[in-house]
C-alpha cells in the first residue's frame, strides 16, 4: 500500500514538474530576414542607450538577433536627445535599445520586448499607445535593455530613429504629448488598486471613444473620461482625473485623429484582454500548486503514520 503511494506521488510530482517546464516562455525579438533588403524603407534601424559600454552593445546585438551589423542601421540616442524629442534631463543616463522595422500601411504596430524582466515601468500596450499618440503607426518595435531601467528613454531612440529616416521625422508637439502620456500611465500604475493593464485599458478605451464621437471640446472629453472611469470601475482622484482631461484635451489640440488607428486600438485591446486572461490563469495555477503541495504532505504523512 505503502509503495502504491509512492508510486502515486512520484507520477504526479513528475506530472508537476512537466508543468512548471512548459509554463515559461522564453522572450525572443522579431524574426525578420535580415538578407532582404527593404528597398522602400531601408534597413532596420537598431538605437544604443548612449550609456552602453561596447560589451553591452554587443550584447543587445546578441539579444535583437543581430548578425551582421552591416545589415542594419546602427545610431545612439544621447542625452541630448532627451532634450530635443521630450524636454528630457540631458544628464540622464540612457540604457534602452530599440530596433524598429517599418511597415506598410495597415500591417500595424507590433511591439515586443525582449528583456520584460529589465523593463520595469512600462509593458507593450503602454509603449503602443505612446506611440500610436506620436504618429507611428505601421512597424515592428523590438526594445532591449541589458540592465533594469524604467524603460521611458526607448521612446526617444525610436523618435530618433524616424527622424534618421527620410522625410519621416515626427511632430515634436505629439512625441512631447505621447511622452506626457507614457508618464502619466506609469504613475497612475502604481496608485492603490490599478496596475499596469488596467491604466492601459483605460487609455485604449478613452481613445477609441474619441474616435467614436470625435469630441469638439474640453467638457467633451471630460464626459468621455468619466463614463470609462465608471465602466473600468476605476477610482481616481480629482487631482489625477484633471491630469487625463488635460492630456487628452492636449491631443484634441493638436487633432490627433484616432480613427485612423481602430485597428491598432482594438488590437491593444485585445492584447490586454488576453494579459488579463492570463493572469487569472496564473492565479488559478498557483493556486492548484498550493493545494497539490498540500495534498503531497498529507500523502506523505499517512505513509510515515
Amino acid at each position: 500500500m505503502k509503495v502504491t503511494h509512492l508510486m502515486k506521488i512520484s507520477v504526479l510530482f513528475s506530472l508537476f514538474v512537466f508543468a512548471l517546464g512548459i509554463y515559461t516562455v522564453p522572450a525572443f525579438a522579431s524574426n525578420d530576414n535580415e538578407d532582404v533588403i527593404n528597398e522602400k524603407y531601408g534597413p532596420p534601424i537598431v538605437v544604443y542607450g548612449e550609456a552602453l559600454s561596447e560589451k553591452q552593445k554587443d550584447e543587445v546585438r546578441n539579444l535583437l538577433g543581430i548578425k551582421d551589423p552591416s545589415k542594419v542601421k546602427e545610431i545612439v540616442v544621447t542625452g541630448k536627445d532627451l532634450v530635443t524629442y521630450i524636454d528630457g534631463d540631458e544628464h540622464s543616463n540612457m540604457y534602452s535599445s530599440a530596433k524598429i522595422t517599418r511597415k506598410d500601411t495597415g500591417e500595424g504596430l507590433v511591439i515586443n520586448q525582449v528583456t520584460p524582466e529589465n523593463i520595469t515601468e512600462v509593458t507593450d500596450e503602454m509603449y503602443a499607445n505612446a506611440l500610436l499618440t506620436a504618429g507611428i503607426e505601421d512597424a515592428i518595435v523590438d526594445v532591449v535593455s541589458p540592465v533594469k531601467v524604467t524603460g521611458h528613454s526607448a521612446l526617444v531612440g525610436i523618435y530618433k530613429a524616424y527622424d534618421e529616416g527620410e522625410g519621416t521625422a515626427l511632430d515634436k508637439d505629439r512625441t512631447e504629448v505621447a511622452n506626457q502620456e507614457l508618464n502619466l500611465a506609469t504613475k497612475l500604475a502604481k496608485k492603490e488598486g490599478l496596475d499596469q493593464d488596467k491604466v492601459s485599458e483605460l487609455l485604449t478605451e478613452i481613445k477609441k471613444e474619441i474616435a467614436a464621437q470625435n469630441p469638439a471640446t474640453k467638457e467633451e472629453i471630460e464626459k468621455i473620461i468619466d463614463e470609462k472611469l465608471k465602466s473600468l470601475e476605476i477610482q481616481l482622484s480629482p487631482e489625477d482625473k484633471q491630469l487625463l482631461v488635460d492630456l487628452f484635451n492636449k491631443m484634441r489640440d493638436l487633432n490627433i485623429n484616432f480613427d485612423n488607428v481602430k485597428t491598432q486600438l482594438e488590437n491593444i485591446s485585445t492584447d490586454i484582454q488576453k494579459r488579463i486572461e492570463e493572469t487569472v490563469g496564473d492565479k488559478g495555477f498557483l493556486e492548484s500548486v498550493s493545494n497539490f503541495f498540500k495534498e503531497l504532505i498529507e500523502s506523505i504523512k499517512s505513509i510515515f503514520s
